[in-house]
């Protein structure tokens, strides 16, 4: 898995020279951060040792926070196995985080129209899309084995270019996608805790989010979108709305019934209310705080520095992921 996350990575480098995310700022998409500025440039030290100190810092804790939110979020499902509730609990958990910034007046509240609120709206269902979609696939197998699927986004933003809008890359992009292709069916044959459900789940996490940063590209294009809309105010609005979206198919598809049941059932376990709320306001909050530390991290180094890194992230989770839960890997797996 580690060798085919690198091949995937390194892919994604080919991508960005391609332009698949030109012109456009997605924070939720670290790959397109070069078009994008923190919320006050002055805080940008130059390069020297502050910078550096700094830098380190950031991806320290962007790491560290996401280690512990992919593990929190994998004991969610553990207790709870309801992933639809879990994952629209958790895009919630960010709202009273941003809303005391802005009520506090620590950050800028956005200001935004019906139409930038409507432009927004395509990105925000695709979060939510991808969100809840990979963790589906948390809950139905291995984390190491979600990564290795939600990794393949380049391969159907290459796809869903030339499909659905005839745009087609240099022959060495996607000659460099053939890797991940090899990568991820050896790693989806030799999976020893492998499912459908993980499979399809993660799968079409990859698609939406692949989905979600080309739409940002012909959607937004780069254009500015009301008063304060930061970067990481528009990560705040982005998920806001794709906890409105996801909400009302969580509660069909799981209900208030289903969620008691599954409630009960963890407490029959030897979880007890409090023990149930911490794991899901923790991973609410981890999932909101490690992806504002990664948007701030990445977008002061270069594309090639992104990929190293989310090789770097990748390699970390999966490690992690296989100590604390000790998650049996194949011997082909390891290497």
């Amino acid at each position: 898995p580690i060798q085919a996350i690198q091949a995937i990575e390194y892919s994604r480098s080919f991508l960005k020279d391609a332009q698949v995310y030109d012109g456009s700022c997605d924070p939720y998409d670290p790959e397109s951060s070069e078009y994008c500025t923190v919320d006050d440039p002055s805080t940008i030290a130059g390069d020297g040792l502050k910078r550096k100190l700094r830098l380190t810092g950031l991806f320290f804790l962007w790491y560290v926070l996401n280690v512990g939110y992919n593990i929190g979020n994998k004991r969610v499902l553990n207790a709870l196995p309801i992933p639809w509730t879990a994952a629209t609990v958790e895009l919630f958990f960010g709202f009273p985080y941003v809303a005391f910034l802005w009520i506090t007046g620590l950050r800028k509240r956005p200001k935004l129209s019906g139409d930038d609120v409507e432009k927004l709206s395509s990105q925000a269902f695709f979060l939510a899309a991808t969100h809840v979609a990979g963790v589906i696939s948390f809950s139905a197998g291995a984390i190491s084995f979600t990564h290795i699927l939600k990794a393949t986004e380049p391969v159907w933003s290459a796809l869903i270019l030339a499909v659905g809008f005839k745009e087609f890359l240099p022959l060495p992009v996607y000659l460099s996608l053939i890797p991940i292709l090899g990568g991820v069916g050896l790693a989806s044959m030799k999976e020893l805790s492998f499912t459908w459900l993980s499979f399809f789940a993660g799968t079409i996490s990859a698609v939406t989010s692949a989905s979600k940063a080309i739409l940002s590209k012909k959607v937004l294009d780069g254009k500015p979108l009301g008063e304060n809309l930061t970067p990481a105010n528009m990560f705040a609005v982005l998920t806001i709305l794709g906890f409105l979206f996801i909400l009302p198919p969580s509660l069909i598809i799981e209900g208030p019934s289903k969620v008691k049941a599954a409630w009960a059932g963890a407490l029959a376990a030897g979880y007890t209310q409090t023990q149930l709320v911490r794991l899901l306001s923790v991973s609410g909050f981890l999932y909101y705080l490690y992806n504002e530390v990664a948007f701030l991290a990445l977008s002061e180094v270069a594309p090639v520095t992104h990929a190293v890194t989310n090789t770097v992230k990748r390699v970390v989770i999966i490690l992690a992921s296989v100590l604390v839960f000790r998650t049996p890997v194949s011997p082909l797996g390891m290497v």
